[in-house]
């Protein structure tokens, strides 16, 4: 089995282009400062919670790496996060590592951004080609607050009509195996799961003794390792703008691409995910809690004001 030497090695900074005039050197100048300072404090929180919660290191094996995506044409590891702006981080890189066909991210159908093959993963390259990028090349990765992510999905995967695949494949094992005297109809299609039972799902041991947790799901922590790569820059959804920007501005491309600009209205918020937990109740809450509480720890998210248990 492939494996990689464990690597805590830092990027080079890439230089601020010279594609605007004079008189915004020192709007940008002071910009980055700003950012540079934010996100050395995240990286050190990170590095500091890493060090009090991870009790043995270890060696990244291929399935560590396989959501890191790689731009070579601009030094970039881009870890991919479902539910935290993946699909237009995807649709950027497309029109950095492409071939001139599209120059506006928006442009790329959501559907072909996710397609296999359209962006090289770093678990197709050989352990030295690997080492290389990991030591060399510009890391990222986007966070989210763990429970806004986890309602978001469920929202997506489970009360959308056109997501028939997650409700063949995970909707009707979850009504069969949590559901009193589940209907025929329920059974077959699998397209009314409950929040409740999905959170059921998710703390029932035996889900992860048959199978991973599916990738929309899974922690971050589980999907990027950043206690085993040392990432540059650690985004939040929160401030998706301001530190999508930033990436752009040290990877030297802000002139070739823009992050498209949020127009959903119908973006998960603190107060939408506090409605899905009204009805779960405090023993559920706290065995969901204990399942992601390294996103918490490790990202610097407080526990949600609206949990009803007690924290010891």
């Amino acid at each position: 089995m492939l494996c990689l030497f464990f690597l805590l090695l830092t990027s080079c900074i890439h230089p601020m282009p010279l594609s605007c005039p004079p008189c915004c050197f020192i709007h940008l100048q002071l910009e980055l400062s700003t950012a540079q300072m934010i996100h050395q404090a995240r990286r050190e929180l990170l590095e500091e919670m890493c060090r009090s919660y991870t009790r043995k290191r270890r060696v990244l094996i291929p399935e560590d790496i396989k959501h890191l995506i790689v731009d070579d044409q601009h030094g970039l590891l881009y870890c991919y996060v479902p539910k935290v702006a993946c699909t237009n981080w995807k649709r950027v890189l497309m029109v950095l590592t492409g071939d001139g066909r599209y120059s506006d991210p928006l442009d790329i159908p959501a559907n072909e951004a996710h397609v296999p093959g359209n962006l090289r993963t770093l678990s197709e390259y050989t352990t030295a080609e690997i080492n290389h990028r990991l030591r060399n090349y510009l890391k990222f990765v986007f966070v989210r607050e763990p429970f806004e992510r986890l309602v978001s999905a469920y929202r997506n995967k489970f009360t959308r009509n056109y997501n028939t695949a997650f409700h063949k494949r995970y909707g009707t094992k979850i009504i069969r195996r949590y559901r009193a005297d589940p209907q025929p109809e329920a059974l077959e299609h699998g397209d009314d799961v409950s929040f409740e039972e999905f959170v059921r799902y998710l703390v029932d041991p035996q889900t992860q003794l048959e199978e991973p947790f599916n990738e929309h799901w899974e922690r971050i922590h589980s999907l990027c390792h950043p206690c085993l790569i040392h990432y540059d820059v650690v985004g939040r959804y929160e401030t998706l703008e301001q530190d999508s920007r930033y990436v752009l501005q040290l990877a030297g491309v802000e002139s070739q691409v823009r992050f498209p600009a949020s127009g959903k209205s119908t973006t998960t918020s603190e107060d939408m995910a506090a409605q899905f937990f009204r009805n779960i109740s405090p023993l559920y809450q706290r065995k969901l809690y204990n399942l992601y509480r390294m996103d918490f720890l490790l990202f610097n998210y407080s526990a949600p004001a609206y949990l009803k248990f007690r924290f010891s």
